[in-house]
């Protein structure tokens, strides 16, 4: 007689389709894990993370995955308290079903939200069953990097008394890069067999190089004739966009460039001020695009930009730059070079690295590469870099490998 099927528990307050980077890794993950014999349940929230007017069913299967969406689980991201309530409500809806969903054999959660670990733990514990930790982001020193809490304050205290007992518990830990792995080994001593090191892979089911001549993005938008930098994703504080916005004030007299901001988050609203003072600058704001078309909205880019404050190194990871890649756009990098981003731009030369608040340089750089005719070779050296070693297909399976090989053993 065949043995059933091992069930596994996905929790993320993101799911498909949901823009948000972290809910498509998590759609990619219990997808194959399904086609891989796993039976996968999803818990998720039932209203869109930035824009919480958006509402998903309640429950569906979609690709051969149970989504189960709970309610009053995201109010949006306008303040602190909008995402806490939301978070803790979601957190407590997920810890009362995961204890009572049937036949759970492991688990696997984010830092989606950021307690989204302390979730899995304490069912984990009280159900006796692994799980599975994906750190996308690491807290509470992202919070004390940003200076929202002190290092040594109550709620860092707090915080990290559970990432001990949630490291040591867990079967299986991914970090996004050894930045990341490195910080997570200060917490908790011995985790080194349990730390697997694995980038984010591009998402690659949305992705599609789109010729320019083709691309209805750039005509909608006037920008047939236009260079075009684009910033596309969350633009969070700890991403800072400073020196992109004094280069694009710095060009305003040059009708060739266009500073294109794609997405949302808090650090959007530095974007839009800068807009609606009528400074001078050609710059473009648009809200997050919708899964189906992001293949033409970063398509339309001939440079893309990436940022990375000096103090997050390790405790964030921008995924936008595997897209990036996988389109064969030229990244031109605003963070230090001692980083996985940084890395990567020096072993592939597929972009250029610059300091925050060298807005000369990328001056510099942004008027030498829009008239270099070998710009297109430059982003072709990410691409190359993707399908050697970074692609989806190889993360994504080594990945499912890693959290468990066999779904009837």
């Amino acid at each position: 007689m065949s043995k059933p099927k091992k069930h596994l528990l996905l929790i993320s307050q993101v799911y498909v389709p949901d823009p948000a980077a972290v809910g498509q890794y998590m759609a990619d993950v219990a997808e194959e894990m399904g086609a891989q014999g796993w039976e996968v349940t999803v818990f998720t929230s039932n209203r869109g993370y930035d824009d919480p007017s958006l509402e998903f069913p309640a429950t569906e299967i979609a690709n051969g995955v149970t989504i189960k969406r709970l309610p009053f689980s995201s109010f949006g991201k306008k303040s602190i308290l909008t995402r806490l309530v939301g978070q803790g409500i979601f957190c407590l809806q997920a810890i009362l079903r995961g204890l009572f969903l049937p036949k759970v054999s492991s688990i696997l959660v984010t830092t989606s939200p950021p307690i989204g670990g302390m979730v899995g733990w304490f069912i984990s514990l009280i159900r006796r069953i692994p799980f599975n930790f994906w750190v996308m982001d690491l807290n509470p020193d992202q919070a004390i990097a940003q200076g929202v809490v002190g290092p040594n304050s109550l709620p860092a205290r707090i915080f990290d008394f559970f990432n001990r007992r949630l490291l040591k518990r867990a079967s299986r830990i991914i970090a996004l890069d050894e930045f990341m792995a490195a910080n997570v080994r200060k917490k908790t001593p011995n985790l080194n067999g349990k730390i697997l090191v694995l980038p984010p892979w591009p998402l690659e089911q949305a992705l599609e190089i789109i010729p320019r001549d083709k691309n209805p993005f750039l005509k909608k938008h006037q920008l047939e004739d236009k260079f075009v930098l684009m910033y596309s994703g969350n633009h969070s504080p700890v991403h800072p966009l400073d020196t992109f916005l004094g280069a694009a004030k710095a060009l305003a007299n040059d009708e060739r460039f266009v500073f294109l901001f794609i997405g949302g988050g808090k650090g959007k609203q530095a974007v839009d001020d800068v807009i609606a003072s009528k400074e001078p600058g050609h710059i473009v704001s648009l809200p997050y695009q919708p899964l189906d078309q992001i293949k033409y909205s970063l398509s339309a880019a001939d440079i893309h930009l990436v940022s990375m404050g000096a103090p997050m190194i390790g405790c964030v990871h921008p995924c936008k730059f595997y897209g990036s890649m996988v389109l064969a756009k030229p990244i031109l990098y605003l963070g230090p070079p001692d980083s996985h981003i940084g890395k990567i731009i020096e072993e592939t030369d597929a972009g250029w690295q610059i300091d925050h608040g060298e807005t000369g340089k990328m001056i510099e750089v942004i008027k030498i590469a829009s008239q270099d005719p070998a710009l297109d070779s430059i982003g072709e050296k990410g691409r190359q870099k993707i399908l050697s070693s970074l692609s989806k297909q190889q993360l994504c399976n080594k990945f499912c490998q890693a959290i468990s090989p066999d779904p009837f053993e």
